[in-house]
């Protein structure tokens, strides 16, 4: 084992999740699911559990449970602007990621008219696709993709220019493929939509948990993730650049705020939930170091960043060395998320992770992952693919019992 495998605390990280004390058929559980949703924090379930146990309130009243929760919703909304290099009015908070970047295109589609065009891309989960698709199907707008290569799982950057035209209202783009782990040149397509005029929303569910991200650097006026894959509650989070989100007008009831971050909130929103962010965000801090918690988050990620990577490598060489086994990934000059989605002949996706999790309670995934588009252009649906995703609290020992196990599969036949 290198050093560098040495240097990272992985008891120490393990001791914080308590669903890593469950066992399954006399065994304990290995987590492979992450990209499905991390496991919580200890300090986050505790922080919720807190919430709820000393009186939850809604806002704007004038006595102290209120006021406790929206110091807490206060210190969740900075603790997401130091996690992308936002401000903490630039925040708010949704049921989900989905749920959100609908209600954000419809907002923006009452500007939009017949001729308007959008992008969205074959790569991308259909939380980033099917509510701008609903919007344009509304306004009468024209649809332009950005293709997928299906060889090298990467988007094609080459068309750019006659993709993303004057008429270009948004272009939509996943930071990293949830399925296949491809991590996105998003830099380079929001300066094309920069120079067109055009606002860029970002899908970063699946990048947030595993490495550090700067808003302003990618490019990003809408940037939507969830805190249940970074090791916290199921909260959906939107980051919107303040000057976008001025004019931004959600629909809403009438005697909701019409101030931000509060307009897009509609409704009473998840307050135990939201508890549990800022808790979520100090772990992925805990591991760095830094005299800000900016600096600590990105300290961290590199240190997680590390970890994982290094597991992936682990997995991605034994799998490449199986009979039967197809990998799904970019090539190596590709960055990745340690995301590793297969397929092996002569089985179904759903029975591999039902023998792993019966036999080896490993516990992976199977399906499209509502990466649909790209499951179609593959020619794998409607089974899709086995993904296993790694996560800080995986441990060696963890892969070396994946390995073997999965070994143990292909070379027993059906």
């Amino acid at each position: 084992m290198t050093k560098l495998a040495h240097s990272f605390p992985i008891q120490e990280v393990r001791e914080q999740f308590p669903a890593l004390n469950r066992t399954y058929n006399g065994k304990p559980v290995a987590y492979f699911d992450g990209p499905g949703g991390s496991q919580t924090v200890k300090s986050a379930i505790e922080e919720i559990a807190s919430y709820m146990a000393n009186g939850g309130a809604n806002l704007h009243g004038s006595f102290p449970t209120s006021r406790e929760t929206e110091a807490i919703i206060a210190e969740a909304r900075e603790a997401v602007a130091d996690l992308f290099g936002a401000r903490p009015q630039e925040v708010a908070f949704g049921a989900n990621m989905t749920t959100l970047t609908f209600a954000i295109a419809r907002a923006l589609g009452r500007d939009w008219r017949a001729g308007d065009e959008l992008v969205v891309t074959e790569l991308d989960h259909r939380g980033n696709v099917d509510p701008w698709l609903a919007v344009a199907a509304d306004r009468n707008m024209t649809v332009r993709w950005l293709k997928v290569d299906p060889e090298r799982l990467t988007l094609d950057l080459d068309e750019l220019d006659s993709i993303i035209t004057p008429n270009t209202r948004l272009v939509a783009v996943g930071l990293a493929s949830n399925a296949v782990g491809t991590i996105n040149d998003v830099e380079r397509i929001a300066r094309h939509a920069r120079q067109a005029g055009a606002l860029v929303a970002v899908d970063a569910v699946h990048a947030a948990p595993h490495f550090a991200i700067d808003r302003d650097q990618i490019g990003a006026d809408i940037l939507t993730c969830s805190a249940y894959k970074f090791f916290g509650p199921h909260v959906g989070i939107t980051v919107i650049r303040e000057g976008l989100f001025e004019q931004l007008q959600p629909y809403k009831l009438a005697p909701a705020p019409g101030y931000l971050p509060d307009k897009l909130e509609t409704g009473t929103q998840n307050h135990e939930g939201i508890a549990g962010i800022r808790p979520a965000i100090d772990f992925i801090a805990s591991l760095g170091s830094g005299a800000s918690r900016r600096e600590r988050i990105i300290s961290g990620f590199e240190r997680l960043e590390e970890h994982e990577n290094r597991l992936a490598a682990r997995l991605r060489s034994a799998l490449a060395e199986m009979d039967g086994v197809t990998l799904y990934e970019a090539d190596a000059s590709v960055a990745k998320t340690p995301t590793i989605a297969f397929r092996i002949e002569g089985w179904s996706p759903q029975e591999v992770c039902l023998r792993m999790a019966e036999d080896h309670a490993v516990f992976i995934a199977d399906g499209d992952f509502y990466a649909s588009t790209l499951a179609d252009k593959l020619g794998i649906n409607p089974s899709g693919w086995i993904r296993a995703g790694l996560a800080p609290y995986n441990s060696d020992e963890e892969v070396d019992r994946f390995i073997s196990g999965l070994r143990l599969l292909v070379s027993s036949g059906k």
